[in-house]
């Protein structure tokens, strides 16, 4: 039977950025284009019926948004993480924008660090209970990843299992445990190319930050297969546990 997915954006309309990230969960995937269906969060979130539709969440990142924004669509998305994606333990792959706001639907704290900001390819150590994830074990010590971020973790809360960090974010991977609800920091849809065309992209959203330099950024860039093979792997162990 085809697998079902759901990928909830939270951009802005005519932003590129949102074909761009649906083709580049595809091709993570292997899957055809227009094989996930995507859903526009500024529009609200699925109700349990659009639900059950589907058997796997996707969150990508926002060019536009942070979390820690005050703006009713993101406060409303953090409700239906803590309401209905986390207690149903929905098979769910979050990064970044998703990752965070799972962090804050569980109740763990994100403060703003543009001082600390990592865009490009960064080394991703796996943590000693990373190192028995299912997941994200084979990958340890470490990997690399692409990232493009300003806000990091401030405090995980219970429930979630921290499996990896960086030299800058203290939580790069989680889990919630005994679930197949997943989330990371940094991007393993994202190739080196597909990063350097998000990154121009939102250039100027990192204007200010540690990020500022757009050659240092560009040359940091490298392929990073490890990462991308998470999403498959992913897929398999849901599969596995259904």
């Amino acid at each position: 039977m085809a697998r079902r997915f759901l990928l909830l954006q939270a951009r802005n309309p005519g932003d590129p950025g949102r074909v761009h990230e649906q083709q580049c969960f595809e091709e993570t995937l292997g899957l055809g284009a227009g094989s996930i269906h995507c859903w526009d969060l500024l529009q609200g979130c699925p109700n349990e019926q659009q639900l059950s539709q589907f058997d796997m969440l996707l969150v990508g990142g926002s060019g536009d948004y942070s979390v820690l924004d005050e703006i009713p669509f993101v406060r409303q998305f953090i409700d239906f993480l803590s309401d209905v994606v986390l207690p149903n333990e929905i098979p769910t792959f979050a990064s970044c924008f998703g990752f965070q706001a799972i962090v804050l639907a569980a109740g763990g704290e994100l403060v703003r660090d543009p001082e600390h900001a990592e865009v490009g390819t960064f080394p991703i150590t796996v943590s000693e209970q990373g190192r028995q994830d299912p997941l994200l074990g084979d990958l340890f010590p470490s990997f690399k990843a692409q990232l493009g971020h300003k806000d990091r973790v401030e405090r995980l809360p219970a429930g979630l299992i921290s499996l990896a960090a960086s030299e800058r974010a203290p939580c790069q991977a989680l889990r919630l445990s005994g679930s197949t609800i997943y989330g990371t920091q940094f991007h393993p849809e994202l190739s080196r190319d597909n990063n350097i065309y998000r990154f121009n992209l939102y250039r100027q959203r990192y204007e200010g930050s540690s990020a500022d330099d757009s050659d240092e950024v560009t040359a940091s860039l490298e392929e990073t297969p490890q990462a991308s093979a998470l999403l498959p792997r992913w897929v398999e162990l849901v599969q596995g546990t259904a």
